[in-house]
């Protein structure tokens, strides 16, 4: 047997336990403490980020429920919708609990998810410590977990809260659990599960745990062996009869979660993305993954699917390593560490690898947050295992050790300023990425257009058009730049393209009520009507419906059909322009205090009345 199954049945190895403080407790607290000072020092940058348009616009600043605060309607709400093709009701929770604090400042919301993330270094720590003993090398798992910068995007992007939220929960129901593996009980193993249940609930990455638990029966804790022998078969059947509620639990999971991302659209066809490419795409990306852990540039908040790219080269390149390795840990298999670590690695990416392919990306930094610890704990305990073998001082060690943690931080602290605001996150992720990233590019075009950068954006736009993918939010993007520049019929063309392509008909709605715009903008009112009367069927508060309507009413003279509908649009979503519509049809039709109060609520709204007035003379010259 190797010096290491020897030395985790210790509690507190000697050649680890010694060190700087008197009692074990004190240092534990003091390394608790410089772990979080360090994250929350290289992570103080997020507090100059603002939302981007990656999800925050549909996860925090532009969702109602979330935006609502925290209100028992919040949480029945979290419970009972696949919205955004996810169900996670407590990361929806814990957006709207934000919201309640923060409102909707960014930088609450930013350090939610970096105190977390400085709590989850913390539990790893205390974790491997506990199981292994071994304080330094868990110490350096964690510090490496904490300031890696591959796990920039799980922190800095607030939508990114689900990793951290459901890892914290993963780290508890692993402590948990070897709790419960010292003295089993039903008490004990439940509250193993409703960590477990929370974390699912967080975001189903940990469906794996139950996997990971067998893993962690394999080392550190080693109940799948006796005293001097290997694995005992009748020991792997208990352990994993134990484990089987655990497993049903994920499997339920894994059901939710396909009907989720089914009902939103997120699972791409399989004529674009094939079972072999999906296959040769997963080997890839794991010797991929593994690049990053050692080498962290050219991070890219997407990686866009190589599709049929890829080398065959490549894929063999890559599966031969990877079984390189895995027959190398199986030969070294009394070295525990190298088991648990590497199959921690391989089985916690299997869910996020590609092979039912959710999004357009070939692979994500955020899918390495769990499946990473893996990767540490080998390296980790390998060095230490060497260094011991050769006597080398710990002081010599931990040169190279601190220059890597600091050279780790740099970067980090780097990365984060990538996601400081949209345009700089989709410049960026365009410069690092050598396939080309039409996700990229209509991002950029929708920054851009959010900022009235309109050529900018149309040329953004037209980059963004894949021919094998044909996106119906870039025909919206065109059909809008088109008629914002007096283009009425491309419009049009763009806004029926968008009703080809979609059936989501919140997207539908958009189009027709923009198609009746620039009907309006063509003059050919009837038609202009019956698109926005489409608009507010499919939604009835679709307040660009709405306006449009009550322009067409206050052209033809009907002042108080104009007034109900300017009214109910500002009732959905208030603007100054209008306000200012609404308050000139009052003055029209002699409600004189009424008009006063319109334009006072256009005043709160805007800094600047006289381009809302302009803005509201444009619209009534249609």
């Amino acid at each position: 047997m190797s010096s290491t199954a020897v030395k985790i049945q210790s509690a507190k190895p000697l050649s680890d336990s010694a060190g700087i403080f008197s009692s074990f407790q004190q240092r534990t607290v003091i390394l608790c403490l410089l772990l979080v000072a360090a994250t929350l020092a290289v992570y103080n940058p997020v507090n100059r980020n603002a939302f981007v348009n990656f999800d925050d616009d549909h996860y925090i600043t532009g969702n109602p429920h979330v935006l609502a605060g925290l209100h028992w309607s919040t949480v029945k709400w979290a419970f009972t919708n696949y919205y955004e093709a996810n169900w996670h009701p407590l990361t929806w929770i814990s957006h709207a609990f934000d919201v309640q604090l923060f409102g909707r400042n960014p930088v609450g919301h930013h350090y939610t998810n970096v105190v977390l993330h400085a709590l989850n270094a913390v539990l790893l720590f205390l974790l491997l410590q506990s199981a292994t003993g071994f304080t330094w090398r868990s110490l350096m798992v964690a510090a490496l977990f904490a300031l890696h910068p591959v796990n920039v995007e799980s922190v800095a992007w607030g939508s990114e809260r689900k990793n951290v939220l459901s890892m914290m929960f993963l780290l508890l129901a692993l402590q948990t659990y070897g709790w419960y593996s010292r003295r089993p009980g039903t008490a004990r193993y439940v509250l193993v599960a409703a960590l477990f249940a929370c974390g699912l609930m967080s975001k189903p990455q940990v469906i794996t745990l139950p996997f990971l638990l067998l893993l962690w029966d394999y080392w550190p804790l080693r109940r799948l062996f006796d005293s001097t022998s290997g694995p005992r078969t009748s020991k792997v059947r208990a352990l994993l009869l134990e484990k089987l509620p655990l497993f049903l639990m994920s499997l339920a999971s894994a059901v939710v979660t396909m009907q989720a991302q089914k009902a939103g659209g997120a699972i791409h066809s399989p004529i674009l993305y094939p079972f072999r490419l999906r296959l040769e795409n997963a080997i890839v990306s794991y010797s991929r993954y593994i690049g990053k852990a050692f080498w962290p540039t050219q991070l890219s908040p997407l990686y866009p699917h190589p599709l049929d790219l890829l080398r065959v080269w490549q894929v063999i390149a890559s599966a031969i390593g990877l079984l390189l390795v895995t027959t190398v840990v199986i030969r070294h298999w009394r070295r525990g560490y190298l088991v648990t670590g590497w199959f921690w690695f391989l089985g916690a990416l299997v869910p996020m690898i590609g092979l039912v392919q959710v999004g357009e990306q070939a692979m994500a930094d955020r899918y390495a947050y769990l499946p990473f610890v893996g990767l540490f704990v080998m390296v980790c305990w390998e060095a230490s295992e060497w260094a011991e073998t050769k006597k080398v001082p710990a002081a010599w060690l931990a040169v190279p050790a601190l220059a890597a943690i600091a050279a780790l931080g740099a970067l980090t602290y780097r990365q984060i300023g990538y996601w400081r605001d949209s345009e700089t996150l989709w410049s960026y992720a365009l410069r690092v990425t050598s396939v080309h990233s039409y996700k990229a590019h209509f991002n950029l075009a929708v920054t851009y257009d959010a900022e009235g950068r309109y050529d900018e954006a149309v040329q953004q736009f037209r980059e963004a058009i894949d021919p094998r993918d044909d996106d119906p939010r870039i025909h919206l993007g065109l059909g809008i730049y088109d008629q914002r520049h007096g283009h009425g019929q491309q419009a049009i063309e763009e806004f029926q393209a968008v009703l080809r392509l979609s059936s989501d008909t919140a997207m539908q709605a958009d189009a027709f009520s923009n198609m009746g715009a620039a009907y309006q903008q063509l003059h050919d009112y009837t038609r202009a009507k019956a698109n926005f009367a489409e608009a507010l069927r499919l939604d009835p508060n679709k307040a660009a419906a709405l306006v449009g309507m009550g322009l067409l009413a206050q052209k033809s003279g009907d002042l108080e059909q104009a007034i109900a509908q300017y009214s109910r649009a500002m009732s959905v979503e208030p603007t100054a322009v209008g306000y200012v519509l609404l308050a000139r049809t009052q003055e029209q039709a002699g409600h004189s205090t009424e008009a006063k109060a319109a334009m006072e609520k256009a005043k709160q709204l805007t800094n600047d009345l006289d381009q809302a007035r302009r803005m509201a003379d444009e619209l009534l010259a249609y």
